[in-house]
């Protein structure tokens, strides 16, 4: 039967921790205010189930996982401080009064996108930190995400999910330990997890904290699990430009998520298209007389649980603070032997402390065992170093070669991507143990292979800068930049950015390796033109409409032609077919019909030879007035004036 909350209070674990008052429950612990007696400082304890206290495979597991997250130390991750198992297993670390994610939504709070995307940047600060070692989460959900009276973000429960999952305990009603609502897809198909299974988990925990609803819920576990396999991710409305990112990190295909540094990067670039966020709605760790909500997936729960308001809920709130960590004590199940101190006791707090006399053996069985335990030791060392071996100097040699050391040694491997600036992609950064570390058969090596230089955004607003310019906001970025690329632009003025193209001539990608080459493509101005054929004996006004449309510059220049009517184009200079620049000048040479011709002076002429003068010249007879006998008089237009060719001209004659 589960131990109610309140039977708790009051009980003192490894000596030193007085539970004080409960904070939160769930499937597999419970969560106390604790008062450290030592270091009489404010504490929490995650007090573990009873059932899990007999589970040796459990145990081992908690204690080496409890080591491994001991020796993390990030503003954003958990500082754990002690943890023991004193009839039950508990966990220790500082108290955070700010709450949680969890209870912010059980509150009735939404977050913003901005404020889901500061909750999110600093949740991947942590994992990426976390991820670098080799550690990866498998739990994130929104009872681990926990905050501290200002507001700052820390992940709690680094490992105890491992842990958790290799234990054989399930609770009384027959339902298994873990959290489904925030499972990635290769979780649902039982393949091995990386870091990438936790940014899944986290985008869904940013979705639900802006929208209320976790994406491809289901009545079930399982319906859970499978909804989510081969399916993309759709990121809600609500998110804005949040929403790119997310949906790229819940992508059902591990290979075509983000790492947690690039999760980072891509949260950075969102926040420029996002108003500054509002404080967070927090919500304090411990509300006097209200009930504590039941954090644990519904989807596990039995139904009897369901019908008891009063059957243990609570949010699986996990206290795992952020500090520099402290040293982790060597795993013990008994209670500490603290140092008595002298003189009277002055604090309500001493009275936590071993005050047992120590025991008096007689001084030759205490050498004797210390002689046996000397020699069993030596034995032992003896025979297991044939197990055991250095590890050898692996930076920069290709990851064949690392498993091939591996697998010789009989050591178990965990590979971890990772950027370098230094190291080749598909190459060792580091290992952990380090190079010189003995490492025994069986045991893990953990071992980041490079992915290439780090990735850095290109900056963004190049286009339709100069070129000068552009270059140096490249460099300042940590790019190479070739000679640019010259291109004819309609639009873009010369001299200016188009676009930035990568060593492959592709567009380049919002982020790419730091020293990577990228190339400008930079304008030189629209192409040149061709002056086109067929203008002559066109129309002027076509002629000029033809050559603006292909943006080049019509002048007119008017001659007189015989041949050509008037407002018709005689030639064009230069001639068709040449190339000139935008907006050069095409001389349009246009008739203005035929030259005007000088009326001959036919006074005193006879009418015959005053016709033929006329006639000479060009013009035409209209009529004669007077006796055609007698002498020309006059003319009509006048003689010495200028007329077009084929004028009517009247001849007056005297009368004699």
């Amino acid at each position: 039967m589960t131990v109610a909350l309140d039977d708790l209070v009051g009980k003192v674990l490894g000596g030193r921790y007085r539970l004080v008052a409960p904070i939160a429950t769930g499937s597999s612990a419970r969560v106390f205010l604790a008062d450290d007696a030592i270091l009489r400082r404010r504490v929490a304890v995650k007090v573990l189930h009873p059932g899990l206290a007999a589970d040796e495979v459990f145990l081992r597991r908690f204690r080496a996982e409890a080591q491994s997250v001991a020796a993390l130390n990030h503003p954003h991750v958990m500082a754990v401080y002690d943890w023991g198992n004193d009839d039950v297993p508990y966990l220790v670390s500082e108290f955070l009064g700010g709450g949680s994610v969890r209870m912010m939504l059980d509150a009735g709070h939404r977050l913003t996108a901005s404020q889901a995307l500061l909750v999110g940047l600093e949740a991947a600060r942590g994992l990426e930190y976390a991820h670098k070692r080799g550690i990866i989460h498998r739990d994130v959900k929104p009872a681990n995400l926990l905050f501290d009276d200002e507001g700052r973000l820390r992940l709690a429960d680094f490992g105890l999910a491992k842990a958790l999952s290799e234990a054989a305990w399930t609770e009384p009603s027959g339902v298994m330990l873990g959290t489904m609502r925030y499972a990635s897809p290769e979780q649902a198909k039982g393949e091995a997890l990386t870091g990438k299974s936790d940014l899944y988990s986290l985008a869904l925990v940013l979705i639900e904290a802006v929208t209320g609803e976790v994406p491809f819920s289901t009545d079930t576990a399982l319906g859970t699990l499978m909804a989510r396999v081969d399916n993309q991710l759709r990121a809600p409305d609500e998110l804005g430009a949040l929403g790119p990112a997310i949906e790229r990190a819940a992508h059902p295909d591990p290979a075509q998520r983000p790492d947690a540094g690039e999760f980072s990067i891509a949260l950075m670039a969102a926040a420029e298209d996002l108003v500054r966020p509002e404080p967070l709605p927090l919500v304090s760790s411990i509300s006097r007389g209200d009930p504590i909500a039941d954090d644990r997936d519904p989807t596990l729960i039995a139904p009897s649980e369901i019908l008891r308001p009063d059957a243990n809920a609570g949010t699986d709130l996990a206290t795992i603070a952020d500090q520099p960590s402290t040293l982790l004590p060597e795993p013990r199940s008994s209670v500490p032997v603290v140092a008595r101190p002298s003189g009277p006791r002055s604090s309500p707090y001493d009275r936590f402390i071993d005050t047992r006399p120590p025991r008096r053996w007689p001084i030759a069985v205490g050498v004797a065992i210390v002689m046996i335990l000397a020699l069993g030791a030596l034995g032992f060392a003896l025979a297991d170093k044939a197990s055991s071996n250095d590890v050898p100097e692996l930076r920069g040699r290709p990851e064949s070669e690392l498993l091939d050391v591996a697998g010789r040694n009989g050591w178990v491997t965990v590979r971890v991507d990772s950027r370098d600036n230094d190291v080749a992609a598909g190459n060792i950064i580091e290992t952990d143990p380090p190079s010189g570390r003995t490492l025994e058969k069986g045991q893990t090596l953990t071992y980041y292979i490079s992915r290439g230089k780090a990735l850095v955004l290109v900056p963004v607003d190049l286009v339709g800068k100069a070129t000068a310019e552009a270059r140096e906001l490249l460099v300042q970025a940590g790019f190479n930049v070739t000679e640019p690329q010259v291109a004819f632009d309609e639009k873009a003025p010369k001299g200016t950015v188009m676009r930035i193209v990568d060593d492959a001539n592709k567009p380049a990608a919002a982020q790419a390796p730091k020293g990577s080459t990228l190339t400008l493509v930079v304008s030189n101005g629209p192409d040149q033109r061709a002056v086109p054929p067929g203008l002559e004996n066109q129309p002027k006004d076509a002629v000029v409409n033809a050559l603006k449309a292909l943006r080049l510059n019509p002048q007119l220049k008017e001659d007189f032609s015989e041949t050509v009517p008037k407002d018709v184009v005689i030639a064009v200079d230069p001639v068709p077919g040449t190339k000139l620049d935008v907006d050069a000048v095409v001389t349009v040479n246009v008739s203005k019909g035929p030259e005007p011709r000088l009326v001959p002076n036919t006074v005193g002429m006879t009418l015959n030879k005053a016709t033929a003068a006329l006639e000479s010249a060009g013009f035409k007879i209209k009529g004669v007035t007077g006796s055609p006998s007698g002498k020309v008089l006059i003319t009509d237009p006048p003689a010495n004036e200028r007329y077009p060719k084929d004028t009517l001209v009247q001849i007056i004659m005297r009368t004699t």
